[in-house]
């Protein structure tokens, strides 16, 4: 007998949400990955690569950079199949929190452009 599973797909909103990270500079990976944990405090790599419509490498990617910003925590699942255990994900900032880091940062990004800019009209005199 085949094991059956339920598929979630991307509601409109949250297509558009992961769309707008994208338009920010957010990786496609990283930004489905955060649409995803919007609906699942703690998931799986498996349950990721399924809710993101993402490969293996590139769910491995976005974790971890989401892990090295502080975001995210890993764990080993214990599974009951033979093979490499499994990485469980677990979200340790809010959403809201991750949006803040993610405006700070393009405020810093913006400010550091204009600087530029400003130091090149000095040049021009």
């Amino acid at each position: 007998m085949m094991r059956q599973e339920s598929v979630q797909y991307f509601t409109d909103k949250e297509e558009e949400f992961a769309n707008l990270l994208v338009t920010t500079g957010t990786k496609k990976n990283v930004a489905k990955v955060l649409v995803y944990f919007t609906r699942t405090p703690e998931a799986t790599s498996k349950d990721i690569e399924r809710g993101t419509d993402l490969r293996q490498p590139e769910v491995s990617s976005a974790m971890k950079y989401l892990v090295e910003r502080g975001w995210f925590k890993s764990r080993e699942s214990s599974v009951e199949t033979k093979g490499r255990p499994m990485k469980a994900y677990e979200m340790v900032k809010s959403i809201r929190e991750i949006m803040d880091a993610i405006e700070k940062e393009k405020k810093k990004e913006a400010n550091d452009q204009l600087a530029l800019v400003k130091k090149m009209r000095d040049f021009l005199g």
